[in-house]
């Protein structure tokens, strides 16, 4: 029986498409193929197909933003939108799921949701039916809330390090499920969470290392018993910014209902269409740009 029919012997490799399209659009030089701007796609392939010849995990997809706002846009005006991203990575998005199809990966494309909540999706998913390695590929704190002690972890591809329970405490000072509350009380910047002022990342990781979540915290300074500098301060914005920060947490919290396949088989890989590849990108079964094309 081989690791196809033994669950605890297989693995599944979540990517997160629209950080690693990002990552390629702002390290890869730019690149014209078919009358168009194709670099960040092309980056993006090489890297999905590197990824698939290193043979470590048995499943794979790929997660999008198929358009960057979600309902998370309907809760808080604020929350981050398209505004801002270079045109020239926005019509790449379309192209780029393209692409990762062609490599032979699954893609997760969302719309109302968020690429981060199908990748939480998947991780449940592969917990739920047993799977022994759950990596999900991406350096985004959010996706931390995700980790599951040895089993479900976040791995940073370009640094080359993993994050378990013990890494992300060292990281964030918390453990995974206190991550929502920590980016409501801190922010974040990249998804437009604004955090509560006077908060800051040591007296958040130290009360939520000890509370682990927003309600449990005293809110009156004589309840607490760890010292924290500017405790009075921090817990008298904290009650006038009640309201908001369960907000924050709530945007902060990754949806485990996505619209993603149930049935694993779906995930297995696929061989890749070098045909398709060419035709999108200009990349050769060789591994590269088509000879004669800069890159």
């Amino acid at each position: 029986m081989d690791a196809l029919e033994r669950p605890e012997l297989s693995s599944v490799c979540l990517v997160d498409g629209t950080y690693e399209l990002y990552r390629a659009f702002f390290s890869a030089p730019s690149r014209s193929w078919a009358g168009r701007e194709v670099g960040a796609s092309f980056g993006l392939a090489r890297s999905l197909l590197s990824l698939k010849k290193r043979g470590e995990f048995t499943h794979y997809a790929v997660a999008f933003d198929t358009v960057i706002e979600s309902f998370r846009n309907e809760l808080f005006a604020g929350y981050k939108t398209g505004e801002g991203v270079p045109p020239e990575l926005m019509q790449q998005f379309p192209l780029a799921e393209e692409a990762t199809r062609a490599v032979g990966l699954l893609v997760l494309p969302m719309l109302e949701f968020e690429a981060d909540d199908a990748l939480a999706s998947g991780a449940r998913l592969f917990e739920r039916n047993g799977f022994g390695k759950i990596c999900i590929a991406s350096p985004d704190k959010d996706l931390m809330q995700c980790v599951r002690g040895a089993t479900t972890i976040s791995w940073d591809r370009m640094r080359e390090r993993t994050y378990g329970e013990n890494e992300v405490l060292e990281k964030l000072g918390v453990l995974p499920q206190s991550v929502p509350d920590y980016l409501a009380l801190v922010g974040d910047t990249a998804d437009g969470i604004p955090g509560v002022p006077r908060w800051g990342a040591k007296s958040a990781a130290s009360l939520l290392r000890r509370y682990e979540h927003l309600e449990a915290i005293p809110r009156q300074p004589d309840e607490v018993d760890v010292k924290v500098r500017g405790l009075n301060e921090l817990l008298l914005s904290l009650r006038e910014h009640e309201a908001e920060v369960l907000l924050y947490r709530t945007l902060a919290t990754l949806r485990t209902d996505a619209p993603i396949p149930l049935e694993v088989a779906t995930y297995l890989p696929k061989a890749p269409d070098w045909a398709t590849l060419e035709g999108l990108l200009g990349f050769s079964e060789a591994g590269g740009a088509r000879p004669g094309v800069p890159f």
